[in-house]
């Protein structure tokens, strides 16, 4: 399972270098580093590269099968081929018009609903277009503390952070603001004056933006304000409204200009060391604050009291005067953080004392724990995965899937609320209410671990579940299969964000590609731009895919495969129902290829001996020819 998920990370990590996009993105990013306005940015969305690499990243998440007012998923744009896309899209860009948005309403922890606008999923495709253009430009102008929905940034990078104020930087007061309706308030107009700050002084581009942002939302007319959540493009487009917030902040601390010029050594990881500076200042009597957001949840963190409700209400009044935006008056408080808890992201944290410093001042440290509202969720969550143990919906769905399903949430809700520092007891309660709950509907079916030793009943256990949690006495088994015990995690130090690491730069890249196994650009390009001709956009996505998957070498020979001598193979022919999906698609070297196909006795004899193949791969021909109705050779 985790080398499933680490090998799906790093293939996201390359689909703008697989489309030959890259060295776009990163002089996009190093002139908006530099400070250049973008004129012409239309042109460089339009590109046929950058139109097939946003086909690439939308097709595999799940909104792309989710589909819009006009009922098309991504399964209607699949079924065109490459130059037909292209033509459509850029086509779109001539003379923008958005269809309308569908509009959903997902219920929240607090009973209330939250509206989503699911545009149509050719639109979806023109915002991922023009994000892919977009992010470069704006990566280089956010600040450094703002954590939600940006490349190579993550939920526990932000609560590692916050980990780090409260404890190494003795910020024990924290501003809790919470805006009222963000999402359904920005101003447009603002917002477009914010994308001509950052550099995207295209005016075509701008119009784009707007129109997106003015779609006709189904049964409800055109908006007047806000971004709609559910589009591709709405994350970014809200980091660039709060983005002049984060950098407010930072001006009244981190970026304050002082007389004398204190030089910035950088430190190990590559991020600039300021302790000089923030020395002085402190010396000075200036109060430390700094900050920590996640889309439009964040905290201020500061060392006093009274600067603490200062800041409460200078951000109040600049939210107001600067973007228009109100703040919760009930939600909105200052919080000892020796005294109360606060929330942050699924977690309730305070500092606690513990020991003394060498100057024989009281040590605090954080204590986490996992919120209710997050526990009670997480226990709704695990009656119905257990109901589905027990009542699987159809045929198709049999008790070892459903019991996969419920592994695989327990391994995430793991992986994440292990931050906390008291995850263990928080999740004791609820451990025993689950078993409680399984031992009920269960019966005689569910076996306990020690049942299964002392009477060796044969149980499967797979191997994740088996190295995270086969010496825990709380596994239990369902048939014969295992199930994830929710009660047995321990807490894990949040990881702290490696600065450096960077999308759009050829050093930051290479931190993320570190262990990356060596594929031949030259030949993957090669494919891209010489793409089968009357195949569908489909077919030729998932001949780069297959390149990359397979190492560039013959499915079936292991041999490197070269221009010119190789083939994208369907195991099931599309004259018997084959389709264009991964699934059913294999690269090979032309003999191979030749000899899956052959009918001929001396033609297979002769293909046979000169690949020399093993027992093994004589075995995958024959299976691969039985698929299209030939006999074994």
């Amino acid at each position: 399972m985790a080398t499933k998920k680490k090998a799906l990370k790093k293939s996201k990590l390359r689909h703008a270098e697989y489309y030959d996009f890259q060295k776009i993105q990163d002089k996009l990013y190093a002139e908006s580093m530099d400070g250049k306005m973008f004129t012409k940015l239309v042109e460089i969305i339009t590109l046929p590269e950058n139109i097939k690499l946003a086909y690439r990243n939308i097709k595999k998440n799940k909104g792309s099968k989710t589909a819009g007012t006009d009922g098309k998923t991504i399964q209607h744009l699949e079924k065109l081929s490459e130059e037909k896309l292209v033509v459509l899209v850029q086509r779109k860009f001539s003379w923008y018009v958005p269809q309308s948005v569908r509009r959903v309403e997902i219920p929240k922890d607090n009973g209330k609903t939250r509206p989503l606008g699911i545009p149509t999923i050719m639109d979806r495709l023109v915002q991922q277009c023009v994000l892919q253009v977009l992010e470069p430009i704006c990566e280089a102008k956010f600040h450094d503390h703002s954590y939600g929905f940006r490349p190579n940034r993550s939920q526990q990078h932000a609560i590692s952070q916050v980990h780090k104020n409260m404890q190494l930087s003795h910020l024990h007061y924290v501003v809790d603001i919470d805006i009222k309706g963000f999402f359904d308030n920005v101003s447009h107009g603002k917002l477009l004056k914010q994308l001509w700050t950052l550099g995207i002084c295209d005016k075509k581009l701008i119009s784009i933006i707007s129109a997106m942002l003015k779609a006709e939302v189904a049964g409800i007319g055109f908006p007047e304000k806000g971004t709609p959540q559910g589009g591709i493009i709405s994350p970014l487009l809200s980091n660039i409204v709060l983005n002049e917030l984060d950098w407010w902040l930072a001006s009244q601390w981190e970026n304050i200009p002082t007389q004398y010029p204190f030089k910035q050594t950088p430190n190990r990881n590559g991020s600039p060391n300021h302790g000089n500076k923030y020395a002085s200042l402190r010396r000075s009597g200036l109060k430390e604050i700094t900050c920590v957001r996640y889309a439009d949840d964040f905290k201020i963190f500061t060392s006093s009291y009274p600067n603490a409700v200062k800041l409460l209400h200078a951000t109040k009044d600049w939210l107001k005067e600067r973007l228009g935006l109100d703040i919760s008056p009930e939600k909105s408080k200052v919080i000892s953080l020796k005294e109360d808890y606060s929330d942050f992201l699924g977690f309730r944290l305070k500092v606690i004392p513990r020991g003394k410093t060498k100057q024989g001042q009281t040590k605090f440290v954080v204590e986490s724990h996992v919120r209710e509202k997050s526990i009670k969720k997480i226990k709704d969550n695990l009656a119905e995965l257990t109901h589905a143990i027990q009542y699987p919906k159809n045929a198709a769905h049999s008790e070892y899937e459903e019991i996969a399903k419920y592994n695989a949430f327990v391994l995430g809700v793991h992986d994440y609320y292990s931050m906390a520092t008291k995850v263990s007891k928080d999740f004791r309660g609820l451990a025993f209410s689950v078993q409680k709950s399984q031992k009920t509907r269960f019966r005689q079916r569910l076996k306990t671990a020690a049942e299964v030793e002392k009477n060796r009943i044969p149980c499967h256990i797979a191997n994740v579940i088996k190295e995270r949690y086969g010496k825990s006495k709380q596994l239990r088994y369902v048939g014969g299969i295992a199930l994830a015990p929710i009660g047995y995690v321990k807490h894990r130090h949040p990881i702290q964000r490696k600065r450096g690491v960077n999308s759009y730069t050829a050093e930051g890249r290479a931190m993320i590609h570190k262990q990356l196994e060596a594929v031949d650009m030259e030949i993957l390009h090669y494919l891209m731009r010489n793409p089968v001709w009357n195949a569908t956009i489909e077919y030729n996505d998932n001949r780069l895919s297959l390149y990359s998957a397979q190492m560039g070498k013959c499915a079936v020979t292991g041999a490197k495969l070269m221009i010119g001598d190789i083939f994208c193979h369907h195991k099931v022919p599309r004259c018997n129902g084959g389709t264009d999906a991964y699934q059913n698609l294999i690269l090979l070297c032309g003999n191979a290829h030749r000899l899956i196909h052959a009918t001929d006795t001396d033609t297979i004899a002769r293909l046979t001996d000169s690949l020399n193949l093993t027992p093994k791969q004589k075995t995958k021909v024959d299976k691969l020819r039985s698929l299209v109705h030939v006999e074994s050779c």
